[in-house]
């Protein structure tokens, strides 16, 4: 009998215990990753039998520290409804609040969060509050892509194998992408590496003991000459010191291309081996610079004009994305004179313009004169422009150099410098600097002298 009393008295007191708490849950639906400028719904369920008092959403930064409101509904303040849709289910009201992302950016990325608040079925003055939380995870596609050779530019080595590295550089997406290379449209197996390698490469070049004994430096057209002629050495005489005047209209430049024979006769043990690295960085704006890096032992007699493709996956990319070069030594250089017909005393300037074909990587420029220094006195000068200054008559036929070279190969290409007289400047009236000689002034001197004194007796 007491235990009957008992049962009944606690089920009297979970009754008076239901009428005076009220009952709230609250759920935010899931989402998947979305991509940027994706239009975003976030969904908070909640589930109640109260008096709702207010909706507040949420957005977390700083590592939860900081809540920026950017959704409020307050009860007391506001009949407007039309933010949630309710359903009477038995005697529990659902709701579901929604906020609208119209274009998410990645700076929308981050945690939310749903507060709910109802009134307690006691009394008024009390609240009983329940929340949810959802992670926006927003995905970027990477911006740009591009493929770069480093330590470039750099000479063509004939005699010893040297390593090449192409750099692979994404920017722009979120999270960092996969990035892989490809040889001719074939997947490049390679090694992965934390770091640059100290000694990439199973290859090894035979030593050239007798660089004598390598034809492979010899000019291909003096190589043509030498098997029907006996091999003449390119004349390095003194080039005419007249004027060219009385040569009429001529053509100024004459540029000859001499393509070496590249490739000495390496000997290589295996195909090549590649390693491979993979780094990446934060950007300020949330994003992530990725870098790749394929290094390997270059052999220019396989690897020129051999075409590599940096490929990105990334989850917001519907297809891959890649960047393609191919390395080809430099073949063919056309070079400009400006003036087009040069005279005594004016600047000329000798300038390489481009190639017969696309070159890659960037190569580097060395100009020589042929048997004699450059006008200012030093042996070479590098870039891709050579300035004469005021270029005197003893310079009509000599003739320029421009070795253009990258790691793939070098070719060198010749232009005959012609200076016509200048009628504003006698003959004979300068020297190698293109000023008067100190000869001509001294007779010039002493002629006034021998003047003065005559009208003076």
């Amino acid at each position: 009998m007491r235990t009957m009393r008992s049962l009944l008295l606690c089920l009297l007191l979970w009754d008076l215990l239901d009428l005076a708490l009220a009952y709230l849950t609250v759920s935010i639906e899931p989402l998947p990753p979305v991509v940027v400028g994706d239009a975003v719904t976030l969904k908070c369920n909640f589930k109640t039998d109260g008096k709702m008092r207010e909706i507040v959403w949420y957005r977390v930064t700083d590592g939860g520290t900081i809540k920026q409101k950017i959704f409020t509904f307050d009860a007391m303040f506001s009949t407007n409804f039309s933010h949630m849709e309710n359903y009477r289910k038995r005697e529990d009201l659902v709701y579901q609040s929604t906020v609208r992302l119209p274009e998410v950016r990645i700076s929308d990325n981050g945690p939310y969060e749903c507060h709910v608040g109802i009134y307690d079925r006691a009394t008024r003055e009390k609240v009983v509050l329940a929340s949810g939380n959802i992670f926006l995870n927003v995905m970027a596609p990477p911006t740009s892509i591009s493929v770069l050779a480093a330590d470039t530019p750099a000479p063509f080595s004939r005699y010893q194998a040297q390593n090449f590295t192409l750099v692979c550089v994404v920017s722009g997406g979120k999270p960092a992408p996969l990035v892989y290379f490809k040889r001719d449209g074939e997947p490049i197996e390679a090694t992965p590496l934390p770091e640059l390698p100290a000694g990439a490469g199973s290859w090894a070049p035979r030593n050239l003991l007798h660089r004598d004994l390598d034809d492979t430096k010899v000019p291909k057209s003096l190589a043509a000459e030498g098997e029907m002629g006996g091999g003449r050495p390119l004349a390095t005489a003194d080039p005419p010191r007249g004027l060219a005047a009385e040569r009429g209209p001529v053509t100024e430049t004459i540029p000859e291309t001499v393509v070496s024979r590249e490739f000495p006769r390496w000997v290589h043990v295996a195909e090549p081996i590649y390693y491979f690295r993979h780094t990446h960085a934060p950007v300020s704006d949330g994003t992530v610079e990725a870098r790749a890096t394929l290094t390997w032992t270059l052999n220019p007699q396989i690897d020129n004009e051999a075409l590599f493709s940096c490929e990105v996956k990334h989850p917001a990319l519907s297809m891959p994305m890649q960047s393609e070069v191919t390395l080809v030594a430099p073949k063919g250089p056309k070079i400009t004179m400006t003036p087009t017909r040069a005279r005594v005393g004016d600047t000329v300037r000798i300038l390489v313009q481009g190639f017969q074909n696309e070159v890659f990587p960037e190569p580097l420029f060395t100009w020589t004169r042929v048997g004699s220094r450059l006008l200012d006195g030093s042996a070479e000068h590098d870039g891709k422009e050579l300035v004469l200054e005021r270029v005197p008559a003893e310079l009509n036929g000599s003739m320029y150099r421009c070795t253009a070279q990258n790691p793939l190969g070098s070719t060198d290409t010749h232009t005959r410098l012609i200076v016509f007289e200048n009628p504003n400047i006698p003959r004979g009236t300068e020297d190698s600097n293109g000023s008067l000689t100190s000869h001509c002034g001294f007779r010039l001197v002493l002629a006034l002298t021998l003047t003065v004194i005559l009208e003076l007796t």
